[in-house]
């Protein structure tokens, strides 16, 4: 079953803006709030995700359909659009 997950998390991703930023800045604060809404990861496939370069992320999202990404809504978002960073 954590495979499943594994591939949940890779599809997050691609498809979900303020998760991407999440990961880019605390890739493991991205990883334990999934963990903490029920997404499994053992410590082997924790620790590679953790290695993961999130760059390679942003080559993938303008090949996935508009229709398949969440748009970043969240205040991350708005601030992002009016040039503010967190």
């Amino acid at each position: 079953m954590t495979q499943k997950n594994v591939e949940m998390v890779i599809g997050r991703l691609v498809t979900d803006a303020d998760f991407r930023r999440r990961f880019e800045r605390d890739p493991a604060d991205a990883l334990d709030s999934l963990a903490e809404s029920g997404v499994e990861l053992n410590r082997v496939e924790r620790r590679e995700l953790l290695t993961l370069d999130p760059e390679a992320f942003e080559v993938l999202v303008p090949e996935v359909s508009r229709r398949l990404q969440r748009a970043g809504f969240g205040r991350e978002a708005q601030d992002e659009e009016n040039g503010r960073s967190s």
